[in-house]
């Protein structure tokens, strides 16, 4: 599997979603999509990441982008962490993690010397025709979602 690139076709993905829903990127077509992958509901990084999104959530949806937020959990933690924290974006349950391979993203980490596979925190900013404009790897919360935007807003 190649690794993506910007201007590659992204993906497609159908997978189970907060609420009971599912959420994919054929649906959204027409509309730019940010697709952030993080490795764990209610962990001191993904929740600060995923409250930083949704506290943009209404500029995101002016600029045109749906935001949609992707880990290895299930559709129903999803449902408690989005009430714990009040959050404003879409969760897709990605429980077998065929997304996160085709996104390049679940790799191989390491912890106090224990090797494990885990999703890399990573952003992909996909345009209203499906390709990829732009990518964050190895993403640091702080800032991040303010970049994101940013970048959607250039994109037009």
């Amino acid at each position: 599997m190649s690794e993506l690139t910007v201007g590659s076709p992204a993906p497609d993905f159908d997978l189970a979603a907060d609420g009971g829903g599912r959420v994919s990127l054929s649906a959204l077509k027409g509309r730019k999509v940010v697709l952030y992958f993080y490795p764990k509901d209610d962990t001191p990084g993904c929740t600060k990441e995923a409250i930083a999104f949704s506290g943009l959530a209404d500029s995101f949806e002016e600029a045109g982008a749906t935001i949609v937020g992707v880990s290895p959990d299930k559709a129903e933690k999803h449902d408690r962490f989005k009430a714990k924290h009040d959050l404003k974006v879409l969760l897709g349950a990605d429980t077998d993690t065929d997304v996160a391979n085709r996104y390049g993203v679940w790799v191989e980490k390491s912890m106090y010397g224990r090797k494990y596979m885990g999703i890399e925190r990573s952003t992909f900013l996909i345009d209203a025709e499906g390709r990829i404009a732009a990518i964050w790897r190895k993403v640091k919360v702080a800032g991040h979602a303010e970049a994101v935007l940013e970048a959607v807003r250039e994109l037009g």
